[in-house]
């Protein structure tokens, strides 16, 4: 009796449309995959990223202890053998460094690292120096420097400026979309060039509307997806910032999924959480897909074609090999291989799916 109640409640708190026998993806998860040097460990690890030559890039909040407990400076960005190797550091000490929250590979395998916490984007060449900035941190000799306010009517934005961006993607000519963030609830655009375009959207629930513009992807063809995470859905845009579509994922948790963070959400909680898209990455070549990463719970992984449809589901929340919990980016260098940093679990994961 407790599981058909168990059951029912789940049907309950689903969205009203949701889309009914999605697979599940068999895969393996690498074990200690990547190899880190002797006496080191990993914080929080938000940002994962693949080069051409097969390089991981991890950006982990590590760093905390060159700093005080309050608002230290928590950025590594390490770079790995496609074994797994442990190859360097980048940026070590970098002025940049608050708070990591993305990092990117362009198709030069320039190196973009998202900075929330000091509200700049990044750019590396491949041996590690720094050749574009955009944004400027906060000046640490303003005793007016604190963290931004969640105000309501949100603050006016400022070309140029960014307030804890997120995420960074090119379109074909090689222009550049920035996902600002969790304040502006906008996306930004530069030219190849780095000089300032547009920006586009506002807080708000409406199309073309964005809660938390949390990571962004484009296309083959073009179109730009952004993971507006707090509304609980994917928008899709052109390069001018015409809204051309909006989908999202409706596939409730399997009965008996528990979350690794106290009470297990229900009703109109968990309906807020299914397929909120934490991280969105789009595989390369003429057949493209999108993997999307859910938040720490329900904490799954959805394959997903460009028009919105799933086509399977990956893993579940939790602690264990093959499960995730804080999925925060995801890394597609092919349709079979994904990357996956977790900032609950501490670590990154390689996927191996058997589709």
């Amino acid at each position: 009796m407790k599981t058909c109640l168990f059951v029912l409640s789940m049907l309950l708190a689903a969205p009203a449309f949701a889309q009914p026998g999605v697979p599940q993806i068999a895969f393996d998860s690498v074990p200690d995959f990547l190899k880190l040097p002797a006496g080191m460990n990993l914080g929080e690890v938000p940002g994962v990223a693949v080069n051409s030559k097969g390089h991981v890039f991890v950006f982990t909040r590590s760093n905390s202890a060159t700093g005080p407990a309050y608002a230290p400076a928590a950025a590594q960005l390490l770079e790995f053998a496609p074994n797994g190797e442990f190859i360097r550091e980048i940026g070590k000490g970098l002025y940049g460094w608050a708070f990591a929250h993305t990092v990117r590979i362009d198709r030069d395998d320039n190196i973009w690292a998202v900075d929330k916490g000091s509200d700049m984007i990044i750019r590396f060449n491949p041996a590690g120096r720094v050749v574009w900035v955009f944004g400027r941190r906060k000046e640490s000799s303003d005793d007016k420097t604190r963290a931004w306010a969640h105000v309501d009517p949100p603050l006016p934005h400022v070309d140029g400026l960014f307030r804890e961006p997120t995420d960074v993607a090119w379109d074909s000519d090689g222009n550049i979309y920035i996902s600002d963030g969790y304040i502006n609830s906008r996306v930004a655009k530069y030219d190849r060039n780095g000089d300032w375009v547009m920006s586009w959207g506002e807080k708000g629930t409406a199309p073309g509307q964005f809660r938390l513009p949390h990571s962004i992807a484009i296309d083959r063809n073009n179109n730009v997806y952004v993971g507006d995470r707090t509304n609980r859905r994917i928008q899709v845009f052109d390069t001018e910032g015409k809204f051309l579509r909006t989908f999202t994922i409706d596939v409730p948790p399997a009965p008996g999924t528990r979350s690794t963070y106290g009470t297990t959400p229900t009703g109109q909680r968990l309906a807020d959480l299914i397929g909120a898209p934490n991280a969105i990455c789009i595989t390369p070549g003429a057949n493209q897909v999108l993997f999307v990463g859910e938040l720490t719970f329900p904490g799954r992984i959805f394959k997903v074609t460009l028009d919105g449809k799933v086509l399977g589901v990956i893993g579940r929340s939790g602690r264990q090999l093959k499960q995730f919990s804080g999925g925060h980016q995801l890394a597609c260098p092919s349709e079979n291989e994904i990357y996956v940093a977790e900032t609950a679990n501490w670590r990154v994961q390689k996927l191996i799916l058997k589709p």
